[in-house]
């Protein structure tokens, strides 16, 4: 299967699906890409969720399935970082962007309301 960080199996910015092998105090330990040769990482309690009560390594248990953006490839020390905060955030404004401006006056849950209403229209 080769060698994971070789090339670029991945990039800043890419989102992957993580399976939780060890939850501890400070975050939880994920792997995740080939069965031959899977990675693994640290999502910080920072990184776990923006909004703050959710920062909880407790709220997940070993064998979840998650998905988190890579936030940094450090190929030296053969180290990903990753962040379901950074995931969260990303696919807010992306919502934002393609159903409303944040200074329209609409909540987050209109714009979200109204993109479900819209999928739901197309099914």
């Amino acid at each position: 299967a080769g060698d994971p960080m070789e090339g670029d199996t991945y990039r800043r910015g890419q989102t992957v699906t993580v399976t939780v092998t060890e939850v501890t105090t400070g975050g939880i330990e994920v792997k995740f890409g080939d069965d031959d040769a899977p990675m693994t990482a640290f999502i910080r309690k920072s990184d776990l969720s923006r909004d703050r009560a959710d920062q909880r390594p407790e709220r997940f248990a070993v064998g979840d399935r998650v998905d988190a953006q890579v936030t940094q490839i450090d190929k030296a020390a053969r180290r990903v970082s990753l962040s379901i905060k950074s995931l969260e955030m990303a696919e807010e404004k992306e919502a934002i962007e393609q159903f409303g401006s944040s200074d329209s006056g609409a909540s987050l849950g209109d714009i979200l309301g109204a993109a479900l209403r819209e999928k739901a229209g197309k099914d």
